[in-house]
């Protein structure tokens, strides 16, 4: 099962060889595939790569996450809770049909439903209405500050397309569904999807009639993606020459890639988090054999747990350098991000135990540790040391790892007790991390810890228009966060991008790549 990715690559190429000599073929790879096609069915990386290539949003992003006019042409605030956009005319779904404020209006009542996973970005959002044909209004529960920034997020779907296919709601992806829209799309964006075959292949042809092309004139003409897993069988698909892009090289072999001369190594600090998180709002832990109570609901444990994961060892050792230490949850690139709350408490085994002791657990408790590996850059080796550092102070965790089609379910419905997680701008703005990692609606909140003066903070950011007293607001929020130790904040990555020598391709702090920007040489 390790080579078959890799299999399947070298056919891919060998049945594009003839084509690519005529056509700009951009063949890439990662260590996973995205969950769906259906874009607000997951609010997840891979997932919003692909749709970035296909759909657009009311305002899009370029790489530095700068915002630009999408098929919003402009927009203006008409009052302190109404927002008027004016649409791009001319526009076409790929399967012709044209685009207009219908489809605005559906595609936000869809991302709103509760099978969509997109919801929580757009909470203030009261209501979407058509004004005319190429006029849309958006009215918010009271001011937002951030709402230009949460709909960059917001894909915009085909109504009829929708409707013929029996897509109107989104696909309820934890629940296992199977939907049109899981393998097909239809979208107004640059690229056009031509073949689906999850965990297989994607393929993607340039769309021609591309509004935004006078603008962005890419040279691009097919994508073909190839996920494969094993680390080793993605470098050796790289440096043959099968791939001439890789999202996520393993970082043991990036001075490898570099000494070949084949390729260009870009870097940059994404403004991520990746962290574990430990149910603390549950009666009884289901992993554990400690049963009437929860340790996590100790704060003297989650404390202890935060103390006994060496984060500096696993930058160093695991991570090679590609990732910075940890304290907070609001990284470094994020509005509302604090130096000096992002400091974890320092390694001591020794203070570990003795607070496990004073909380009632002197030799320490099982549980189970829930991890991806295909996710984040080193995910299972990371997973696999903090599995011994926490045995150093008694904590035995059995660590379950799987793909993150089936990990991240696991989050989303809060069947876990204790698991890996990574948590992204989608905002450029703290409520986001905030909002998706305290508020006990969240989908990617599984920890289950109450603070209603949190919970209440939060809710207040998000209309905050005083700037003064919204920072004072993401400050004491980030403070109560941090020292309820719910979370063990891990490190925020560097990430690093293979790419072929004749091949522009320019990296974005988000770790989602716009192929739209890519530029081949003449």
């Amino acid at each position: 099962m390790i080579i078959r990715p890799f299999l399947i690559l070298l056919a891919t190429s060998a049945l594009f060889a003839s084509v690519a000599h005529a056509e700009n073929v951009l063949r890439w790879s990662s260590q996973g595939d995205a969950m769906t096609m259906d874009s607000h069915a997951q609010n997840e990386g891979q997932t919003r790569t692909f749709a970035q290539q296909v759909e657009d949003a009311l305002i899009n992003r370029k790489p530095d996450l700068t915002k630009e006019p999408g098929l919003a042409v402009s927009w203006k605030l008409i009052n302190p809770t109404t927002w008027e956009f004016k649409l791009r005319a001319g526009v076409k779904f790929h399967d012709g049909r044209a685009f207009s404020a219908d489809d605005v209006v559906f595609s936000f009542k869809r991302a709103q439903m509760p099978t969509s996973d997109l919801k929580d970005l757009i909470t203030t959002v009261a209501d979407v209405v058509k004004v005319d044909p190429l006029t849309v209004h958006i009215t918010t529960k009271g001011p937002d500050p951030i709402l230009l920034d949460e709909i960059t997020n917001i894909f915009i779907m085909s109504k009829g397309w929708s409707e013929e296919h029996k897509v109107a709601v989104p696909q309820n992806y934890n629940g296992g569904e199977e939907t049109y829209a899981v393998r097909h799309k239809n979208g107004t964006g640059p690229f056009k999807l031509e073949l689906r075959e999850p965990d297989v292949r994607t393929v993607m042809v340039k769309n021609a009639d591309w509004w935004g092309l006078k603008d962005n004139p890419h040279n691009v003409d097919r994508i073909i993606y190839t996920p494969i897993r094993n680390p080793a069988t993605r470098i050796a698909a790289l440096l043959s020459g099968e791939l001439d892009f890789l999202l996520d090289p393993p970082v043991q072999d990036i001075a490898r890639i570099e000494a070949s001369g084949m390729f260009a190594i870009q870097k940059a600090v994404s403004p991520w988090t990746i962290f574990l998180g430990m149910n603390s709002g549950r009666k009884e832990l289901t992993s554990s054999s400690v049963k009437g109570k929860n340790p996590f609901a100790d704060i003297r444990v989650r404390k202890a747990v935060n103390m006994a994961v060496d984060v500096n060892g696993i930058t160093t050792r695991i991570m090679r350098g590609f990732g910075q230490p940890a304290g907070s949850l609001v990284p470094p690139g994020v509005y509302g991000y604090d130096k000096s709350l992002d400091t974890h408490l320092a390694f001591d085994a020794e203070g570990a135990k003795k607070l496990l002791a004073e909380a009632g657990y002197p030799t320490g408790f099982d549980v189970r540790l829930d991890c991806p590996n295909d996710r984040y850059l080193n995910d299972e080796p990371t997973c696999q040391a903090i599995v011994g550092m926490l045995a150093r102070i008694g904590v035995k965790a059995a660590l379950d790892l799987k793909p993150r089609t089936l990990h991240f379910p696991k989050v989303q419905t809060k069947q876990t007790d204790f698991y890996m997680y990574g948590w992204g701008t989608d905002t450029t703005d703290a409520h986001n991390h905030l909002s998706f990692l305290s508020l006990p609606t969240s989908t990617t909140n599984a920890t289950e810890y109450s603070d209603p003066k949190l919970f209440e903070l939060v809710n207040a950011m998000a209309t905050e228009i005083d700037v003064a007293k919204r920072d004072a607001m993401i400050k004491e929020a980030s403070v109560r966060l941090r020292d309820a130790y719910s979370y063990v904040p891990l490190y925020h990555p560097i990430i690093a991008w293979a790419t072929r020598k004749g091949l522009n391709i320019p990296i974005t702090l988000d770790n989602l790549p716009h192929f739209q920007f890519a530029r081949f040489a003449p």
